[in-house]
């Protein structure tokens, strides 16, 4: 028997979780048991496991992804180019992200409410962050004297995870540079720490059902029917946010960079990654689907192989428009819930941090929820927040996992331009 996809596995329980909630409420026993108690622990256990991989998760990830760019292929003229891109359409989607979720303030809601959601998080709603709202424009150094920690061991353990990055992206960029003899080792060795960690983390994901049902039947179970329903709004509004702003990126800023800079068809290309797009949304999983995305870049739109097996596993590893646009309107959609307008400096902070985490987020299910609890800790709010997130997270990552792949496939598109190949969409795509 076919086993049921993972997120109508967390459908399912998000459905449950809603009767269970209401039918034991808060002092509700099962089997002398009290319900509540159980949502609580395995709810948080749940949340536990998240963190308990971020630091080799993204340590892993970056070292491999930045040595990758300088291994074998070297940055060279073709990697320079795909860079310039991915950087620039990943910048491009976090402030698409910054300014919607500032536009809607999702976040924005009652004050009982908001503790409410918070609390059912686990994360303690009536904590003074005040301070993170007050950085004025001297406050920026701060940030880049964080990326150099002096102990870098003690900067994983305190959560000062930009310091953690920047050593990581160091760390891969010299790899290059050594012996080969040492180079190979250390190289097989964080490939490894990077296999074992998305086998850990996939692992995980497989309670996500259990996490979301426990997280949210003990959101319900404190809540009035009418707070339900505002509950329920309020993620509904996050929903659309995130939704309106991944659809804008991958409908107008692509679109409009292959019309006007690569000076090909965006529905002609729509039409060629077709495939590859429905992969990557049922999937949610940009390195499974990298083979189609091959496939469909090269057959369907007509890039070069040269060019295509060298763009498009950089970007499965380094490009994340999706991903980095979403970790940046759940930091804002968290900081609104606590009743903080972030200042220019910390709204500098989470672009700059949703960037570089980009590049470290491996290709998997859910992977983003790590380098959304980077953003917290640098910016000083509750990694437990995150949990307010995770009942509709599942579904949300596979539209972004979808717009990721997209901008790989539109970056190979723009790189073969620049590159002087002709007949790139040309015609219409092959059947596939």
């Amino acid at each position: 028997m076919k086993r049921l996809a993972l997120h109508w596995q967390i459908l399912i329980a998000l459905v449950l979780a809603v009767g269970a909630g209401l039918a034991t409420g808060t002092e509700g026993t099962v089997l002398g048991v009290r319900a509540y108690a159980v949502y609580e622990f395995f709810g948080t256990l749940f949340l536990n496991g998240l963190k308990m991989i971020i630091v080799p998760l993204v340590v892993s990830s970056i070292v491999i992804g930045v040595a990758g760019i300088g291994g074998s292929h070297g940055i060279g003229r073709l990697g320079a180019k795909t860079l310039a891109f991915y950087i620039a359409s990943s910048f491009l989607a976090i402030v698409t992200g910054l300014l919607l979720v500032n536009l809607v303030a999702p976040g924005v809601v009652e004050p009982e409410l908001a503790r409410n959601l918070l609390a059912s998080a686990g994360a303690a709603a009536e904590q003074d962050l005040s301070h993170l709202q007050d950085r004025e424009l001297s406050d920026l150094t701060g940030v880049f004297i964080s990326m150099v920690p002096p102990n870098i061991v003690a900067a994983a353990a305190d959560g000062q995870l930009l310091g953690l990055i920047f050593f990581s992206l160091l760390y891969g960029f010299f790899l290059t540079r050594v012996d080969d003899t040492y180079a190979e080792v250390q190289y097989n060795f964080w490939q490894g720490v990077l296999n074992i960690m998305m086998q850990v983390t996939l692992f995980i994901m497989k309670f996500a059902p259990l996490g979301v049902f426990c997280l949210v039947a003990k959101v319900v179970a404190g809540l009035e029917a009418q707070q339900i329903a505002d509950f329920a709004l309020t993620l509904g509004k996050f929903v659309l946010t995130v939704v309106a702003a991944l659809a804008f990126h991958a409908l107008v800023t692509l679109p409009l960079a292959l019309r006007l800079l690569a000076r090909v068809s965006p529905w002609r290309h729509f039409r060629a990654m077709a495939p590859a797009l429905l992969t990557a949304f049922s999937t949610a999983s940009s390195s499974a689907t990298l083979p189609l995305t091959l496939e469909c870049v090269e057959k369907n739109a007509r890039v070069s192989n040269r060019t295509a097996s060298f763009v498009l596993p950089l970007g499965a590893t380094v490009n994340m428009d999706g991903t980095a646009l979403y970790e940046c309107v759940v930091a804002m959609f968290i900081a609104q819930l606590y009743g903080l307008e972030l200042g220019l400096v910390t709204q500098f902070t989470i672009v700059l941090i949703a960037l570089l985490t980009s590049i470290g987020v491996a290709g998997i299910p859910s992977a983003s929820l790590v380098a959304i609890t980077i953003i917290l800790a640098a910016i000083g709010l509750p990694l437990e927040a995150i949990g307010v997130v995770l009942a509709v997270d599942r579904v949300l990552d596979m539209l972004r996992t979808a717009v990721n792949v997209f901008s790989d496939s539109v970056g190979a598109v723009m790189v073969a331009r620049m590159e002087g190949e002709k007949d790139i969409l040309a015609a219409e795509p092959e059947a596939s």
